[in-house]
Order: C-alpha cells, then sequence, then structure tokens
C-alpha cells in the first residue's frame, strides 16, 4: 500500500525534465537557426539557415556590414564569389568561395514575419603563412666567428610556430616572438607600356597590386567578354600586335588573403604613327632656302631706299656749267647759252 504513490511522482518527474526542451520547440517555430563556421583564406564556406515555420515569408542573408547577400533566391549584392546553393520555404544557403580575412565576422540570417526574427552566424578565417624569410647571413664566416639569423613569417591566422632545423636536427633559439601585422586590404592600378599605345604595337598592361600580403593572383576580364581573359600569378597582360578590334575596358581583380580590389583601365588602339618621307623633308628644306632668300631681298630693299631717299636732289644741270666764273648775270646767261653744244641755231622765216 506504501509503495503505490511512487509511480505518479516518478512520471510527474520525467514530465518535469522533458518540459524545457519540448516547450522550446513549440514556443517559436518561426525562429531560424543557423551554425558558426570556420575556413581557410582562399577556400570556401557555406552558410545554412533552416525555419520551420516561415509563416509565408523569405529567409535573408546578410553579411557583417548589413548588406543583403541573398533574400530567398534574388541576388542582391553583384559579388561572383558568393553563389545560391539552396532555395526553399524553410532553408536558405549560399556559399563563399575565395575566402578573405576580410570576410570575417557575423553573418545574419533573417526572416521577416511579425516580429522580425534573425538568427547569427560567425565565420573565423584562418590565414595561411606566408613562405618564411631568413635575414642576418651576409656572406660566408670564418671559424670561431658568430651571427643571428632571424626567420620571419607574415599573413598566418593564428600565429604561426616557428621552428629552426639543421637537416634533420631541431635547434633551439629564442621563444618566437609574435607581432600584429599591419595588414591592409589590397590595391591595384593598372599601368600601360607604351603610355599611348599605337596600332600594330606591342603593349603590356601592368597591374600594380599593393597591399600587406602583397596580392598573390591576377584576374584580367575586358568588359562584354565572357569567360576571363586570364588568371595568373603574373600581373601582366600582353599584346603582342594590338589592332582596333582590342580597344575596350580591361578590368584586373587583384587578390590576397586580405580580399580582392578591382582596377579598370580603357584601352583606346590609335592609329599607326605616320612616317615621314625623305620627298616631305625634301620640301621642307627648299621651303626653308626660299623663305631666307625672301628675307634678304627685303633687307636689301630696306637699305636700298633709305640710300635713295638721302641722296635725292644733289645733282648739278648742264644748264649750270660756266656760270659759276661770270662776272654778273648777263655774262652768265651769254656763258650758259654759249655753252650748249651740239645744239642748231634757231632761224625764224616771216612770209
Amino acid at each position: 500500500m506504501g509503495a503505490r504513490p511512487a509511480l505518479p511522482l516518478l512520471l510527474l518527474l520525467l514530465a518535469c525534465r522533458g518540459a524545457p526542451g519540448g516547450a522550446n520547440l513549440s514556443q517559436d517555430d518561426s525562429q531560424p537557426w543557423t551554425s558558426d563556421e570556420t575556413v581557410v583564406a582562399g577556400g570556401t564556406v557555406v552558410l545554412k539557415c533552416q525555419v520551420k515555420d516561415h509563416e509565408d515569408s523569405s529567409l535573408q542573408w546578410s553579411n557583417p556590414a548589413q548588406q543583403t547577400l541573398y533574400f530567398g533566391e534574388k541576388r542582391a549584392l553583384r559579388d561572383n564569389r558568393i553563389q545560391l546553393v539552396r532555395s526553399t520555404p524553410h532553408e536558405l544557403s549560399i556559399s563563399i568561395s575565395k575566402v578573405a580575412l576580410a570576410d570575417e565576422g557575423e553573418y545574419t540570417c533573417s526572416i521577416f514575419t511579425m516580429p522580425v526574427r534573425t538568427a547569427k552566424s560567425l565565420v573565423t578565417v584562418l590565414g595561411i603563412p606566408q613562405k618564411p624569410i631568413i635575414t642576418g647571413y651576409k656572406s660566408s664566416l670564418r671559424e670561431k666567428e658568430t651571427t643571428t639569423l632571424s626567420c620571419q613569417s607574415s599573413g598566418s591566422k593564428p600565429a604561426a610556430q616557428l621552428t629552426w632545423r639543421k637537416g634533420d636536427q631541431e635547434l633551439h633559439g629564442e621563444p618566437t616572438r609574435v607581432q600584429e601585422d599591419p595588414n591592409d586590404t589590397p590595391t591595384a592600378k593598372i599601368r600601360p607600356d607604351p603610355p599611348h599605345p599605337r596600332e600594330g604595337q606591342k603593349l603590356l598592361l601592368h597591374c600594380e597590386g599593393r597591399g600587406n600580403p602583397v596580392p598573390q593572383q591576377y584576374l584580367w576580364e575586358k568588359e562584354g567578354s565572357v569567360p576571363p581573359l586570364k588568371m595568373t600569378q603574373e600581373s601582366a597582360l600582353i599584346f603582342p600586335f594590338l589592332n582596333k578590334s582590342d580597344s575596350g575596358t580591361y578590368g584586373c581583380t587583384a587578390t590576397s588573403n586580405m580580399g580582392s580590389y578591382k582596377a579598370y583601365y580603357t584601352l583606346n588602339v590609335n592609329d599607326p604613327s605616320p612616317v615621314p618621307s625623305s620627298s616631305s623633308t625634301y620640301h621642307a628644306i627648299i621651303g626653308g632656302i626660299v623663305a631666307f632668300i625672301v628675307f634678304l631681298l627685303l633687307i636689301l630693299l630696306i637699305f636700298l631706299g633709305h640710300y635713295l631717299i638721302r641722296h635725292k636732289g644733289t645733282y648739278l644741270t648742264h644748264e649750270a656749267k660756266g656760270s659759276d666764273d661770270a662776272p654778273d648775270a648777263d655774262t652768265a646767261i651769254i656763258n650758259a647759252e654759249g655753252g650748249q653744244s651740239g645744239g642748231d641755231d634757231k632761224k625764224e622765216y616771216f612770209i
């Protein structure tokens, strides 16, 4: 008789233990859920958001800057790295490829019910350490001389562990010192060589990437051309022989662990440069000589006119000859008339 009350008490305890979980599931079926993700820089991460009761509303993914990536199956941000994986009333999954350190942060999944419900997904990006660089070695050492070698690597997240080895033997030196990298997102600009390209010339477009770390990958594209022209670790795009069809707008995307940057350059292929002919050179020389001669003639005419103006009216007539020695005016007139030579006497006849 005394043992019978134990069974109802046990059932009551089980009911109390199961209540919190059951109440949480049935409390809000419109609450979306997701999970945190970890990815290595350069890899691909998939963000998955699910909801049990969508209430005729669509799910949405936003990045840490609160920019909408996808609303249902509709793309909102023009970033070709972000692609739709699955879109149903109960699930929205997207993928981000070529992940960079700048992509790290909290991503938000939202469903626009009343009220709006959200879920957070923390994406952690691990940086790949770059090739170690050894410094301190300058030249060969003599016996008993000493030197200090330093090994340095950047770009890793978390900090890399550096180990010295001589062959298979591990060496022990000073403890590794961790220093925060002044990482920054990459930048780039396109520099043409030659600066003013013409048809028939060879052209190199240099995509000069800057940043810490320095961009290691370059993607060349031409607007209106599919697929991309070139993806390489070399930053130059080469045109062996330019023609008019090469004109257009070119884009270079420089990518590092910290992100990517796209630079643009508009190429206008000019006509071939004219080659000066020998006949045109000859005509130019002749024209110069003629101009010089005309100039000399003008100078000569100016001097001649000036000379004539200064000596005008300085001559003597024949009529004045003999009048200088005459004692009086009558004698001067007689001498002047008598001095005329070769003249015939004039005779008058009256009829």
